[in-house]
């Protein structure tokens, strides 16, 4: 019998797809795993059992989540509801606010951010701002408020985009010059939804005010008309309840950019510089506003925009570049570099990382970092999920954590799928998680911290990944010093009517229900923890045992022992062939951590038993690790000794 030791000092290339496991030639596969569930990659390569989620409060339905960081002290949540919004601040509810933004329209909202300022758009709905203000004296709304953007305007202009609809031969024959006149068209041109839009004939603006039939409509002028001659100089405001409304939107070079709309999908339109309202394309000087379309073989719709290191252009079907340095009419230059193209029917917001700009695929199971090369001096698109392709399924929403490089991913079931990227160091670790009998719904990352929302049965909840939560949609609670222990807790109404765990005197009590907002425990204890219970899951891949004389995994192959080294860790259940078994952890009083029951160092455990062929299914790996004590655990390596027979 020969041994061999397989050690596992990183598993820097995460959770990889079962098409992978037999792939053992692969550098990937010695640094990988058969099921990372419900714990972080460590950007160093351990594997740690990732945090509870602390309950903050109850949400009145499903929610867009939204980071709005003014400043490092000044963080907030916005929750965008059905019609109506919702500011947290520290984890609490301190303002509510009306949109026009309701649950159907979700998908498709995108938003950026300036100063005090946020900017909303959705292809269906006026584009809003929302603004913090100095002014709390209104308890209802205190220092926000929702209003409509407001365009730049003169006194005979008003200096949003305008558009030509219709064919080039299109025209148009004024009844008059001045005043309110009559427009006849010499083709099915207005329809009733134009009553009250803004048209430009012959590059002088008025407010169409009444419709007659598809070929007529009367119109008040704000200025006298050269002439009454028939003309095709006839253009409509580019956004409007009959054409649609902005798509995305972003800043770039002291620009504001809009990408496509809902009847212009495919344009561009970008600001006066240092007038971020006025869109008037005037003669073209350096700092007058441009537009222009991404003219190629499809019409790919624009999904999102990105200031980067240059302006980013995402769509259906393509990614693109605009340069120009600075950004003016004359020198402005767009490049198609790659042609993956996103989702269009999901905006899931741009997020970038280390430079890259990170966004989800068309297809729905990849996710894509947009990263330029200096040595090609073009962007690529590298697949970000392509070891772990079983993790992405139609994602919905994305944040990324920046001090624990992690990047958190909604997906369409339900799951959150957590991307350990650390370019530098090789890293790009995937692994997967979830909340008992409940999804997520959305995440966003402000002031350092993690909130999701979750969706359990018919009830939605707003939660924060928090270090010191053991259990998901955890409510704590600790009695001051002085105070005598006891069985009765109450304060718990946001969790009433559910089933839960209760973490009470290091005692994990399963399937407690909640009633009237109180729980009752068998001893009383200063100290009591409710919520939801998760398992962590680490399983080693199938191993690759051949010694070149037989197919792949056809020698006989027995684990004679496993060695992990974990650090403050204060659980371990371990299954080496004959089921999960709890370990007992050897703290001693040498020991730092001591005090709070952790253990670091190395932990021998040995088995029996043989078993012939590597692949199938989770099992088929030589050891496993699962865990639901809300404790501490944190992996760093794992070496394994196996003896390898004919």
């Amino acid at each position: 019998m020969a041994r061999r030791v397989l050690e596992k000092n990183t598993f820097s290339t995460g959770e990889l797809a079962p098409e992978l496991w037999g792939r053992s030639d692969l550098n990937a596969y010695a640094n990988g795993a058969a099921r990372l569930h419900n714990v972080f990659v460590e950007p160093s390569g351990g594997v740690r059992r990732r945090p509870g989620i602390r309950l903050l409060d109850k949400l009145p339905g499903a929610v867009r989540l939204i980071a709005f960081e003014f400043n490092t002290e000044q963080a907030y949540i916005l929750a965008f509801g059905d019609y109506e919004g919702l500011v947290f601040k520290d984890g609490v509810a301190t303002h509510r606010f009306e949109t026009p933004f309701g649950v159907a329209h979700h998908d498709l909202m995108n938003w950026t951010q300036s100063a005090d300022t946020l900017l909303v758009v959705h292809p269906d709905v006026a584009p809003m701002r929302l603004t913090r203000t100095s002014d709390v004296t209104n308890p209802q709304t205190g220092g926000w408020e929702m209003s409509k953007w407001a365009w730049r305007e003169t006194t005979y202009r008003t200096l949003h985009p305008y558009y030509k609809f219709g064919e080039p031969a299109l025209t148009v024959t004024p009844s008059g010059t001045s005043g309110t006149v009559t427009l006849t068209a010499n083709a099915d041109l207005f329809v009733a939804g134009h009553v009250g839009t803004l048209w430009r004939i012959a590059g002088i603006e008025g407010e169409i005010i009444a419709v007659t039939d598809a070929r007529h409509a009367t119109i008040a002028l704000k200025q006298n008309l050269p002439n009454t001659h028939e003309t095709s100089d006839v253009e409509e405001q580019a956004f409007s309840d009959v054409r649609g409304w902005p798509r995305s939107v972003t800043f770039h070079q002291d620009r504001m950019v809009i990408g496509g709309s809902r009847d212009l999908p495919n344009r561009l339109w970008m600001s006066r510089s240092g007038d971020l309202f006025n869109f008037d394309l005037g003669e073209g000087l350096d700092d007058e506003a441009i537009e222009f379309a991404l003219l190629a073989d499809q019409v790919n719709a624009i999904t999102g925009v990105f200031a980067g290191r240059h302006l980013q252009v995402f769509t259906s079907g393509s990614e693109w570049m605009v340069t120009g340095d600075p950004l003016t009419p004359a020198n402005i230059q767009i490049t198609r570099q790659t042609r993956i193209g996103s989702q269009s029917h999901r905006t899931v917001p741009l997020v970038n990382i280390d430079g890259a700009t990170v966004f989800a695929g068309r297809g729905g199971r990849e996710i894509r970092e947009f990263l330029f090369t200096d040595v090609e001096q073009a962007y690529g698109s590298a697949d970000l999920a392509l070891l772990s392709r079983h993790l992405v399924n139609q994602p919905m929403d994305q944040a990324y954590d920046a001090d624990r490089r992690l990047l958190h991913v909604v997906m369409g079931d339900g799951s959150l799928g957590t991307l350990t990227l650390y370019r530098s160091e090789n890293i790009t670790a995937w692994s997967s998680q979830s909340v008992q009998d409940s999804a997520f719904r959305a995440v966003a990352v402000s002031g350092g911290d993690v909130y999701v929302a979750i969706k359990r049965a018919e009830r939605y909840f707003l939660g924060v990944f928090d270090a010191n939560a053991g259990l998901d949609l955890a409510i704590d609670q600790v009695l001051e010093p002085g105070h005598m222990p006891r069985r009765h807790w109450g304060h718990l109404d946001a969790l009433d009517g559910e089933t839960v765990s209760v973490w009470a005197g290091n005692q994990l009590i399963h399937d407690h229900p909640i009633g009237g907002g109180t729980v009752t425990v068998p001893d009383a204890v200063t100290a009591l923890s409710v919520g939801l219970p998760f398992t962590h899951e680490i399983s080693a891949l199938p191993p690759a045992a051949s010694d070149g004389t037989r197919p792949h995994g056809g020698n006989a192959v027995r684990l004679i022992s496993a060695t992990l080294r974990v650090q403050k860790t204060g659980q371990l259940r371990m299954d080496t062939g004959r089921g999960l078994r709890d370990v007992r952890l050897p703290v001693t009083g040498d020991d730092p951590d001591a005090n709070d029951g952790l253990y670091s160092g190395d932990i021998t455990l040995r088995s029996l038993g043989w078993r012939r062929g590597s692949g199938g299914t989770v099992k088929s790996g030589l050891w496993a690790i699962a865990g639901d004590l809300p404790r501490p655990f944190l992996l760093l390596g794992v070496a394994s000794e196996l003896g390898v027979n004919d």
